[in-house]
């Protein structure tokens, strides 16, 4: 339960400074994680991003606000909006209506509450899952820096598989791969950049230009099997992941070891693909 408890603390601290700067490493160390690896555990478990929860949330608390009479441009910066205009916008985006509409009698107006972390059991669901200790090894692939900033990294992610197949390289890569097959990889976290690889592990070919070498350390793994069309079906694994396995269990995420996706060869779009989530873990 220590990992549940520190998801609740994390949200705690998320409502304790909505009037102020959203620290993600701040907030992912309270969680026992890497900030990468809390963004997308959230978003997972909850099908927000932590910065959309965020600005619900101000915008929830900004209403009542200005229902008690605060002045709407206070209000305003009180919730980070560097312009009244800004603050307008977004507000009628979410309530529906402008700001001074709010205080109209009868006026509509929604409210996004405060999330909270529950163990959920599935006895209908079997995780299949296996723990793998495996020595340091190497990899071989293209890279990009990421960035964490508004979330932009899912996005990114995505775009950068999507160009290794538009120029070549996921072609090169897949036909090196080994025994694991493709993999994504997530390392490098500094603040809010991480390092994406796509690859596969060390051949003994000479690299073309632009590709990197890189040396994932010894670990303990928590292998998840997914089975089924991608994204989908990976998405679900890792969702379940977070929000049933690691509470069950005792394991917690070792945020310093890079994270992996394993993809096979085979039609990722099949009902019966199947490829692996690699987490690395510790007691």
């Amino acid at each position: 339960m220590d990992w549940l408890d520190a998801m609740n603390r994390a949200v705690e601290y998320l409502e304790a400074n909505l009037t102020e700067k959203l620290d993600i490493e701040k907030v992912a160390k309270i969680a026992l994680s890497s900030p990468f690896h809390f963004q997308r555990m959230y978003h997972m478990m909850t099908g927000v991003t932590i910065a959309e929860y965020v600005r619900r949330r101000r915008l929830t608390l900004a209403a009542q606000d200005i229902l008690s009479g605060k002045k709407i441009i206070d209000v305003a910066y009180r919730y980070g909006y560097e312009t009244p205009e800004a603050f307008t916008k977004a507000f009628g985006k979410m309530h529906g209506i402008c700001p001074s509409a709010a205080r109209g009698l009868g006026a509509n107006l929604k409210a996004y509450p405060k999330l909270s972390f529950h163990i959920s059991i599935k006895g209908d669901e079997d995780m299949n899952y296996k723990i793998v200790d495996k020595e340091s090894f190497t990899v071989v692939g293209k890279q990009r820096r990421m960035t964490m900033v508004n979330e932009e990294n899912f996005i990114q992610v995505a775009k950068f598989w999507d160009d290794c197949v538009k120029d070549g390289s996921y072609q090169w890569i897949s036909s090196k791969a080994g025994k694991l097959g493709v993999l994504g990889i997530f390392k490098d976290f500094d603040k809010d950049e991480f390092n994406y690889i796509v690859g596969v592990e060390e051949i003994k070919d000479t690299l073309p230009k632009g590709y990197v070498s890189a040396t994932i350390p010894a670990a303990t793994w928590a292998v998840f099997e997914s089975v089924g069309a991608l994204p989908e079906a990976l998405v679900d694994i890792i969702r379940r992941v977070y929000s049933e396995w690691f509470p069950a269990t005792g394991y917690q995420h070792d945020c310093c070891t890079p994270g992996l996706e394993v993809y096979p060869e085979g039609d990722k779009h099949s009902p019966d693909y199947r490829c692996e989530y690699w987490v690395p873990v510790k007691k």
